[in-house]
């Protein structure tokens, strides 16, 4: 192998190697979950009160930063340890497609939980979702995600 076949051999192999910038498209999306609206409730499992086990269904609807609905935002969650989190899963629901959301939330603060799926335009981003009480009944979820190009 001469010089020439070298340094070509060389020069092909970098120029296909992909950089991580042009390699990912990136998403980032703020919604808020409207708690006031819709129809949520527990199912309360033995004993009485909250227990581990008890179950809390949601389906309301999902709004922009300015609180025009954009969507719904439904799932449930299990009470693993009452009082401090549950295990939840739930979709945001837009007109383009929806995000699949999974993890441990906790009863107050930041949760963080993982975009486990994605449908329609945003199908195969995968990232994750931070979700924050507000105060007010509302949830700021925002969605940190990529996708592979």
């Amino acid at each position: 192998m001469n010089i020439r076949h070298c340094i070509l051999v060389s020069l092909l192999a970098v120029a296909s190697l992909p950089t991580l910038a042009a390699e990912r498209e990136t998403l980032r999306l703020t919604t808020l979950a409207d708690g006031n609206r819709g129809t949520k409730g527990p199912v309360d499992l033995a004993p009485p009160g909250p227990s581990q086990g008890d179950l809390f269904v949601f389906d309301q609807p999902l709004m922009n930063e300015q609180r025009q609905d954009i969507g719904t935002n439904s799932g449930y969650c299990l009470a693993t340890q009452p009082g401090v989190y549950s295990q939840c899963q739930w979709t945001l629901t837009l007109k383009d497609g929806a995000f699949v959301v999974a993890g441990q939330e906790a009863e107050q603060g930041k949760s963080v939980v993982a975009v486990i799926g994605a449908t329609g335009k945003y199908r195969g981003f995968y990232g994750q979702m931070s979700s924050q009480p507000n105060g007010d009944g509302t949830f700021t979820q925002i969605l940190e995600v990529r996708r592979p190009r």
